[in-house]
């Protein structure tokens, strides 16, 4: 890999890098994925994507991740597992730095996505691996029978709930709000579920547990009384925190740490592109992020042809 030479690189293994891959590929460009250690990002840990053109009873994320990145491989883009840990400019062209070599390019597309946020209370470190997860498809099946509780209103937390109910005895929402902000269908399905049980204004101030999670400590925010949740699993979903701090000051980002674009997915910089939920205004849909991604690669062809 060590200072290869590609038209374009596409740093992301999600919905919007894979959808870049496979639309630069399919222009004839040079095409370099870095997808990181975890083919599908955020998606891979999702049991259904609902809403998904083509799928009309949704898909898991790691099947729809891998559809993808065939079909780039088959259309001549390369792939690698490594990560980019930085970017520079060099010249008239990019260099990406990752742990197998640096990579030179012409273009760049930024789709690293983002990462769940944590909750920053005692006992989460302490316990993550040992009842806390952010991943219900992959923990759920280890809580078969169990009581668990799941944090967060919007929709990962709500389709990991009932990914949960499939597995466990209950399902208990604990949400520091008096309203889901998740989207209807998904709020429909999780108040008609009999597993689940939802607690709103409920706020988790501690993870608790002897040698392996036994549960939480709670506060309601209107009335201020506190109390304890015994728990098995502890599943947390209060938000995503976009991957740039790799990229250092190369590129201004807005107030939430995204990379403004305009509609054709160009950065402030030139050369440089981004796509899908690490980008402002993104819609947070695997579908848009396939668009961003398909847009962003047929940017990339008119500049490289521009330039």
């Amino acid at each position: 890999m060590a200072n290869a030479d590609y038209d374009v690189v596409i740093v992301g293994g999600g919905v919007a890098g894979l959808t870049a891959g496979l639309t630069s590929a399919r222009a004839g460009r040079k095409t370099y994925v870095l997808t990181g250690p975890a083919l599908g990002g955020q998606l891979i840990s999702i049991e259904r994507i609902d809403g998904y053109p083509g799928f009309p009873e949704g898909i898991p994320g790691y099947d729809l991740c891998p559809i993808i990145q065939e079909q780039a491989v088959g259309a001549g883009a390369e792939f690698s597992a490594a990560e980019a840990t930085a970017l520079h400019a060099d010249g008239e062209r990019w260099r990406v730095t990752t742990g197998l070599g640096e990579l030179l390019t012409r273009a760049v597309v930024i789709a690293t996505g983002t990462t769940s946020k944590t909750l920053g209370i005692p006992g989460e470190e302490q316990w993550r691996g040992k009842g806390v997860s952010h991943c219900a498809s992959c923990d759920a099946p280890l809580l078969r029978g169990r009581i668990v509780g799941v944090i967060g209103g919007g929709d990962s937390a709500l389709q990991e709930a009932l990914t949960l109910a499939q597995h466990t005895a209950r399902v208990i929402i604990l949400h520091r709000g008096t309203a889901f902000t998740a989207q209807a269908a998904y709020v429909q399905r999780v108040l008609e579920n009999p597993k689940i049980e939802v607690r709103f204004s409920t706020i988790v101030e501690e993870a608790v547990g002897n040698g392996a999670l036994t549960g939480v400590r709670t506060r309601n925010v209107a009335d201020g009384t506190t109390g304890t949740v015994e728990l098995a699993g502890l599943f947390v979903y209060v938000g995503l925190a976009p991957a740039t701090t790799w990229l250092g000051d190369v590129l201004a980002l807005d107030a939430s740490g995204r990379i403004p674009v305009d509609g054709e997915m160009r950065s402030s910089e030139v050369g440089l592109f981004a796509a899908g939920t690490v980008r402002s205004r993104s819609a947070g849909r695997a579908a848009s992020a396939a668009g961003d991604g398909a847009t962003a690669a047929l940017s990339v062809d008119r500049y490289l042809r521009s330039g």
